[in-house]
């Protein structure tokens, strides 16, 4: 009898989806520690138009000496009318590495955005998000989510393929990620940049002002912040070395 033909190897990652991973990714990076430096040097959180140390904050971080300080003069009143803006001085040595932080933010945005763009291009034109990332009908029904969401919690993994061979919350959490999580991240950034905003104000005024538009930005950055620690653990429950080179070397 003729021995039966090996099965085909199942299809691996594209070029293009390993390098713009891979740019992104480090790009990712380089934000998170940057935009963490920022976040030190007011390290409060508004929604509206303006806020600052001497207004209320929806949420404050304890991540550096800036951070609840009480070191301040007494406030004075610009007016003497119910509601006049209030002026004080600090009494402390101030956390500030706004320079820096912001130019090393921006700069690496663009690595995010220009690879980012020319995936959602290519996946658009290759047909790789209908084929690989939208879940079918079937994998949403309630039964099959929710022996997913069992399987993982019980960390029953599945071996890799080394490929887009997603399992559905795999499908799930990175058309979240890719389509509104880091769309979100970029308007919120081009929102709160002077040079944008005095062209195109109407971009602030989407998220109700540009302390909102900071919050927002806030909000998708941790929730991105979140998927890269689940992703890594992901990669590394599920087989680190076979991962590596499938999404290096496509092998």
């Amino acid at each position: 009898m003729p021995e039966a033909s090996p099965a085909p190897l199942p299809e691996g990652h594209r070029p293009w989806v390993r390098v713009t991973h891979w740019v992104a990714a480090a790009a990712f990076i380089t934000l998170v520690f940057s935009g963490f430096v920022i976040l030190m040097s007011h390290p409060r959180l508004y929604w509206g138009e303006t806020g600052n140390d001497l207004t209320p904050a929806w949420l404050e971080l304890p991540i550096s000496r800036n951070y609840q300080h009480g070191g301040w003069t007494k406030p004075t009143s610009f007016f003497a009318t119910p509601g006049s803006p209030v002026s004080a001085s600090r009494t402390y040595d101030i956390f500030n590495q706004n320079g820096w932080g912001r130019s090393l933010h921006f700069l690496a945005a663009w690595f995010l955005v220009v690879p980012g763009a020319a995936y959602l291009l290519a996946g658009w034109v290759s047909g790789h998000f209908r084929r690989n990332l939208a879940p079918a009908s079937s994998e949403l029904r309630p039964r099959p989510l929710w022996q997913e969401v069992r399987d993982h919690l019980a960390g029953r993994i599945r071996t890799p393929s080394g490929g887009p061979q997603y399992g559905l919350l795999q499908k799930l959490s990175y058309c979240a990620v890719v389509f509104v999580a880091l769309p979100v991240v970029v308007i919120t950034g081009l929102a709160m940049s002077p040079a944008v905003n005095a062209q195109f104000p109407f971009l602030t005024g989407v998220f109700g002002g540009m302390q909102s538009a900071r919050s927002v930005h806030f909000l998708a950055f941790a929730a991105l912040v979140l998927f890269l620690g689940v992703h890594v653990a992901m990669v590394v429950r599920s087989g680190f070395r076979r991962q590596m080179r499938a999404m290096t070397w496509g092998k």
